[in-house]
């Protein structure tokens, strides 16, 4: 089965910069959006941003004006760029694939960010 493979965590000082990538392992047909969902310890699994194949994009308030999603369609590839880093942004990150045949979603195995203060 297709997998997604998330790379570009690291660890970084607050204020600093990392860029995610995710890429499948084979072919998906027909995706519709692609995401970036993060859960820290002890908390739940939450959406950090999502683009559609329309190129509709929406980010959860705590991310606006810091985190960029973006994608390139001919690798279907997923990107997210994450500037001026809080410690609260520490999490393992997920990317996520909405597609319009089963499986329906793809996960990632998830990469660390953590931002020191």
């Amino acid at each position: 089965q297709v997998q997604l493979v998330e790379s570009g965590g690291g660890l970084v000082q607050a204020g600093g910069s990392l860029r995610l990538s995710c890429a499948p392992s084979g072919t998906i047909f027909s995706i519709k959006a692609m995401g970036w969902y993060r859960q820290a310890p002890g908390k739940q699994r939450e959406l950090v941003a999502k683009i559609t194949t329309g190129g509709s994009t929406n980010y959860a308030d705590s991310v606006k004006g810091r985190f960029t999603i973006s994608r390139d369609n001919a690798k279907n590839t997923v990107y997210l760029q994450m500037n001026s880093l809080k410690p609260e942004d520490t999490a393992v990150y997920l990317c996520n694939y909405e597609a319009t045949f089963y499986p329906y979603k793809y996960w990632g195995q998830g990469t660390q960010v953590t931002v020191s203060s």
